[in-house]
C-alpha cells in the first residue's frame, strides 16, 4: 500500500510550507510557499548564509556610499525573500509563493507596488508570472489589490484568511488561490473555550471544508489551499482539497505512515449541496469580520506577527552586514 503522502498527491496538489530549501528536496513537493516567519528562520541557518551574504552584498553595492547598514539592509530584505524563491523554483516542478511585506496590509497602493516591484525581480531572472504567486493579507484593502494584480496578469494567492466573508471576497475580486489558516483557527477556539477538537470536528478543517463547498457549488475558479497546520489528522480531514501547503514535519510523518486515505472533499458533491449565496461589498465585508471575533483576532495578530518577523530579519541582516568585508 502507497503511504499516505503519496497517496494525497493522487488527489491533492502538495505545496511545501518552508523556507527550507534541503527539507523541499527531500519531499519534492509540487510547488512550495514562504511566509517572512519562514525567510527569518531559513536566513539564520548556516547552510544558507551564502544566499544572505550575495544579496546584502548587491544591496551594498546598489546603494548610496552614505547609505546605513539599517537602510542597506531594508533594502536586502525586499529582494531575499525572491532570492530564496528563485532557489526553490530550481527544485519544485511549480510555483513558489513570496509576500508582500506585511505592514503594507491596509494600503492598497503600497501593496501593488510592492507586489509589480517583486515580480520585477523574478522577471528579471528569466522567471514567467506563471511561476509565481504574490502572497497578500486578506484585508479588504489586499483582496483590492488582488483584483488589480491579477488583471494586469499578477496570480495571487490570499493569505491571514479566516472567514468565509474573507474568502467570498477573494473569489469575487478573481484572485487565483486563498491559503485559509486551519491551525490559527484550531488555536483560537482551544483558548477560547478550553475544549481540545479531533477530525471533523475541528474548526479549522470546518472552515475550509465550507469554504471549499461554497466555492465548488458556485463555480468559482479561484482555488482553495488549506494551510497552517497542526496535526496530521488536519490533513487527512481534508484530502481532495484543490492544495494543501505542509511543513516538513507533517510531510515526513505522512510520507512514514501506511493505511487508507479516503478522499474527503469532492467538488462533484459540493455541487448538490443547499448553500446560501453571499453578496459581498466592503460594508458587509466589515460587519461580517465584526461579527466574527476569531477571524477578527487572528488577522490582527497574523499582520503583527509578520510584521514583527520582518523587523526582526531586517535586525539580522543589519547585524550580518556589518560583519561583511567593506
Amino acid at each position: 500500500m502507497a503511504n499516505l503522502l503519496e497517496q494525497l498527491k493522487s488527489m491533492t496538489t502538495v505545496v511545501s510550507d518552508s523556507g527550507d530549501i534541503n527539507a523541499i528536496k527531500q519531499y519534492k513537493p509540487t510547488d512550495a510557499t514562504t511566509n517572512p516567519s519562514l525567510i527569518a528562520a531559513a536566513a539564520g541557518m548556516p547552510a544558507y548564509q551564502q544566499i544572505v551574504d550575495d544579496v546584502l552584498l548587491n544591496a551594498r553595492k546598489a546603494s548610496p556610499s552614505d547609505a546605513s547598514d539599517k537602510d542597506v539592509a531594508t533594502a536586502a530584505f525586499k529582494t531575499l525573500a525572491v532570492a530564496f524563491g528563485r532557489k526553490i523554483l530550481e527544485i519544485v516542478p511549480g510555483r513558489v509563493s513570496t509576500e508582500v511585506d506585511a505592514r503594507l496590509s491596509y494600503d492598497t497602493e503600497g501593496s501593488l507596488a510592492a507586489a509589480r516591484d517583486i515580480i520585477k525581480q523574478y522577471n528579471d531572472a528569466g522567471i514567467g508570472n506563471e511561476r509565481v504567486l504574490i502572497k497578500l493579507a486578506s484585508t479588504w484593502e489586499g483582496i483590492k489589490a488582488a483584483e488589480i494584480l491579477e488583471t494586469e496578469g499578477i496570480h495571487c494567492n490570499m493569505t491571514l484568511l479566516f472567514g468565509l466573508h474573507q474568502a467570498v471576497a477573494c473569489a469575487e475580486a478573481k484572485v487565483t488561490l486563498i491559503s485559509p489558516f486551519v491551525g490559527r483557527i484550531l488555536d483560537w477556539y482551544k483558548k477560547d473555550t478550553g475544549k481540545d477538537y479531533e477530525g471533523a470536528d475541528d474548526p479549522g478543517v470546518h472552515s475550509v471544508t465550507e469554504i471549499y463547498n461554497y466555492y465548488k457549488k458556485f463555480d468559482y475558479k479561484t482555488v482553495v489551499m488549506g494551510a497552517s497546520f497542526r496535526n496530521s489528522g488536519e490533513i487527512k480531514e481534508l484530502a481532495g482539497c484543490d492544495l494543501l501547503t505542509i511543513a516538513p514535519k507533517l510531510l515526513e510523518e505522512l510520507q512514514t505512515t501506511e493505511g487508507d486515505l479516503p478522499k474527503k472533499l469532492d467538488a462533484e458533491k459540493s455541487k448538490a449541496m443547499d448553500i446560501e449565496k453571499i453578496t459581498i461589498d466592503k460594508a458587509t465585508f466589515d460587519r461580517m469580520h465584526e461579527e466574527n471575533r476569531m477571524a477578527h483576532d487572528k488577522l490582527k495578530e497574523g499582520i503583527e506577527g509578520f510584521s514583527k518577523a520582518l523587523e526582526e530579519l531586517e535586525h539580522l541582516l543589519a547585524k550580518r552586514l556589518a560583519e561583511l568585508p567593506k
